[in-house]
């Protein structure tokens, strides 16, 4: 099984079909797994495990969501990866300390499909449309987890046209996460455009949580950018960053390999994208 699977069939095992019963700490107990809350430094979350016994010290947090998530996380490495002992930095996509980032990227999946299962979230997403930030922070009280890990839940299950972006205070892109079916052939900008909304967010102080319209030109790269419309949204995170949804138009679903961007490999298949 898959991690998402295994985290799934935990919660079918126990017969839980509504978010409000999604005692992560009772769940982990029932894997065998004590959960502690300590000031820790340097990591939020550690696993030391004996026999079918684990114990996993979880940083104390203001933000519950990301609690629980450290505790699915590392009830994802007891259930798959037992025998290890592990210090990890979760729910920060490219700040994870771990040595192993396949097994930290299992556990993530683990954790995200524990507390946001299939069959709870998705129809959720699916009545919400075309879901902005005010969305996305009702759907995260809800599920009890933070505002980035159900963004990135969202552009997991691949239901909509989705890019998540994250550009720090000097407008600079730091990481992007897509739903799978998102043509590889749209090219992030780096840098903000002055006519974003996140542009006008970083500068003015002004937020833009709901999805508004945008030429394409303004966020991607491509020279035919400036033939398609798409939809963004935004709001500030942690550190004076900003985090952005995009939501790409119908028609840039359809459109053509664009030569003019990235490092291009071919194989028999044709070509593909490769990061520079």
């Amino acid at each position: 099984m898959t991690p998402g699977q295994r985290a799934e069939a935990r919660i079918a095992e126990l017969g839980i079909t509504e978010p409000r019963d999604l005692d992560v700490d009772l769940i982990a107990m029932d894997a065998g797994m004590e959960v502690v809350y300590e000031n820790l430094q340097g990591c939020e979350a550690t696993l030391v495990g004996v026999g079918n016994k684990a114990i996993a010290t979880v940083r104390r947090s203001t933000v519950r969501g990301r609690e629980r998530f450290s505790v699915g996380h590392e009830l994802g490495h007891w259930d798959m990866h037992r025998g290890r002992a592990f210090r990890c930095r979760v729910d920060d996509p490219d700040q994870n300390w771990a040595s192993d980032t396949l097994l930290e990227k299992e556990a993530d999946t683990y954790a995200s499909h524990l507390l946001m299962p299939t069959s709870m979230f998705n129809p959720r997403v699916k009545a919400l449309g075309t879901p902005g930030f005010r969305e996305v922070e009702d759907l995260s009280e809800v599920f009890a987890t933070s505002v980035l890990a159900t963004c990135m839940r969202v552009a997991d299950i691949n239901t909509l046209p989705v890019i998540l972006a994250c550009y720090n205070a000097r407008g600079v892109l730091r990481w992007r996460k897509a739903a799978a079916d998102v043509p590889p052939r749209w090219w992030l900008r780096q840098q903000l455009d002055d006519d974003s909304f996140a542009y006008e967010l970083l500068h003015n102080g002004k937020s833009h949580p709901s999805p508004g319209k945008q030429p394409a030109e303004v966020w991607f790269e491509n020279m035919d950018a400036d033939q398609y419309e798409m939809l963004e949204c935004c709001m500030p995170s942690r550190a004076g960053e900003i985090m952005v949804l995009l939501y790409l138009g119908p028609k840039m679903l359809d459109a053509r390999y664009d030569p003019h961007v990235g490092n291009r490999k071919f194989n028999q298949h044709g070509p593909r994208v490769a990061r520079k």
